[in-house]
């Protein structure tokens, strides 16, 4: 009747988080679905239990903590952790609830070797008073020994990667760059448990945070192959005015370019050379029949009133080059041929709201300028002309416009033009990365678009680099960072807005899903 009397006891405290003291030995309910995570432990047995709340809709974790610290040669913190080996990139969204007891609370990201509490580790930590700081310990039982501190105050986006024995600290505030930290000389197991902590700094108190848009990635090995080796892929949307993600679906091969269809019901993708439906619904997957066309990249666009369905198909009757092709949406028609053989590859980027025309990419004269073609008459009109790439065309809503990227100016920025080609001018000036792919929002307000780090090649845009998603007005002017991902090539190439300009959808990118 004792243990009966304590438990009863236990389960009427009521409390408040990060304000008020919790009697020892009270524990708190863990839900069982922990989502990208395989566990949940209280390291270092701290008397007030945390707990992990993980919601599936919203794919956000809810989780509280106490402990004495994560300091020192042994920590007490709450954990929600997975297994991975090699290397990795962690990344989340965190927040604190509440202001706190303890201007030293911690919350942030943990690797470990095990799950004892004075286990080597490192972790990348947002204090309650700001701080934030790259921290670890290089031995079992050792003392941890050094702060890095970044010069960012109260992040709400917080990255840490491993390279080797190399670790990363990248932390913003949610709509700007990353700034980084670099650790050096910490040998942890190759094998090494990841996960989100909290921690009160106070054994009496328990407080609590919240994590969203959280990742964990493998990225591509340092050898892989371009367009020979694939690593997996995350079908993903976005809400673009709060920036909250959701994953759809996962898949070890290599997805590419959504389309939003069908009143926002349903995405297509391709993979593999083939189309696909995802019912966001039901999350069944379909291939669309493309007959003959079976070797399609990933510049596939609907027209606006989605009744015609443009592909760019490798056509092995002329050398295997990218020629494009028009078709039934839902695949009840041959597709038919548009450009001529024998031409230079094309790459279809938009059609006309009219369905007359279709603008692309074309090689020809040895270098890549963007045409029109109409779809009656096959007739080409050769819209730029520049030495260097010019790329991504897409018409604005009203057909007044088109919107590109082109290196014409020495680095990868969007312009527009009108829409015969005249009066191009240069919308982005940004001199750290390189724009691709601008998307104009159905109702005509904003243009997303992914950048790509400073360090690729000029006209590049390949897999599996550390990208942005950003946002700015239609007209130009200050733009916004509104995804950090591991992506690249596939992840944004096509028309990729709801009907309502609310949502974008995605590709990411991780080895071994």
């Amino acid at each position: 009747m004792k243990h009966l009397f304590l438990i009863t006891i236990t389960l009427s405290i009521l409390f408040s988080y990060g304000q008020e003291s919790i009697k020892p030995n009270q524990r708190m309910k863990n839900s069982n679905n922990y989502g990208i995570f395989e566990n949940q432990t209280n390291i270092g047995n701290p008397v007030i239990k945390g707990s992990i709340d993980y919601n599936k809709e919203t794919q956000e974790y809810t989780i509280t903590g106490s402990g004495v610290n994560v300091w020192g040669a042994n920590d007490q913190f709450q954990y929600i952790y997975k297994s991975i080996q090699g290397d990795f990139i962690l990344r989340a969204r965190v927040k604190f609830v509440g202001k706190g007891t303890d201007p030293h609370r911690k919350i942030g990201w943990m690797v470990r070797n095990n799950l004892s509490s004075n286990s080597p580790e490192v972790h990348a930590s947002i204090h309650g008073d700001g701080l934030t700081s790259l921290q670890y310990r290089k031995t079992n039982g050792g003392e941890t020994e050094q702060i890095i501190e970044s010069d960012n105050k109260m992040p709400d986006v917080v990255q840490l990667e491993r390279r080797g024995n190399e670790y990363y600290m990248s932390t913003a505030k949610f709509g700007d760059s990353l700034v980084t930290t670099k650790l050096e000389g910490v040998q942890l197991r190759n094998e090494v448990f990841v996960g989100l902590y909290v921690c009160s700094h106070n054994p009496d108190v328990i407080e609590k945070a919240i994590f969203s848009n959280v990742r964990i990635v493998k990225p591509a090995s340092k050898d892989f192959v371009e367009y020979r080796d694939y690593i997996g892929s995350t079908l993903e949307i976005m809400n673009v005015e709060t920036g909250k993600r959701k994953t759809l679906l996962s898949s070890g091969h290599s997805l590419q370019a959504p389309n939003w269809i069908n009143q926002d019901k349903e995405l297509v993708y391709n993979s593999n050379g083939f189309l696909y439906n995802f019912d966001i619904k039901t999350k069944e997957v379909k291939q669309i029949e493309t007959g003959f066309a079976t070797s399609n990249n990933n510049d596939h666009v609907f027209s606006f009133d989605e009744k015609v369905l443009g592909i760019s198909h490798h056509n092995q009757k002329d050398n295997g080059i990218s020629s494009i092709y028009i078709m039934d949406p839902k695949g009840d028609s041959t597709p038919r041929k548009i450009t001529p053989d024998g031409v230079g590859a094309s790459y279809l980027h938009g059609i006309s709201p009219d369905n007359k025309k279709l603008i692309f990419t074309g090689h020809r004269n040895n270098k890549y300028d963007i045409f029109s073609i109409e779809i009656e008459s096959r007739k080409e009109t050769q819209l730029t002309d520049t030495k260097d790439l010019d790329d991504g065309s897409e018409y604005s809503p009203d057909g007044k416009y088109i919107f590109f990227n082109s290196n014409r100016t020495g680095n990868m920025q969007l312009w527009r033009m009108e829409a015969d080609g005249s009066n191009p001018t240069q919308l982005t000036f940004n001199t750290n990365f390189k724009d691709w792919f601008p998307h104009v929002s159905p109702n005509g307000k904003w243009i997303a678009f992914i950048s790509f780090p400073p360090s690729i090649a000029f006209g590049s845009h390949p897999f599996y680099k550390h990208c942005t998603l950003r946002l700015m007005p239609m007209e130009g002017g200050t733009q916004k960072i509104i995804a950090y991902i591991y992506g690249g090539q596939g992840t944004l190439n096509v028309p990729s807005w709801s009907k309502d300009s609310k949502h974008l959808a995605f590709i990411t990118n991780s080895d071994n899903l």
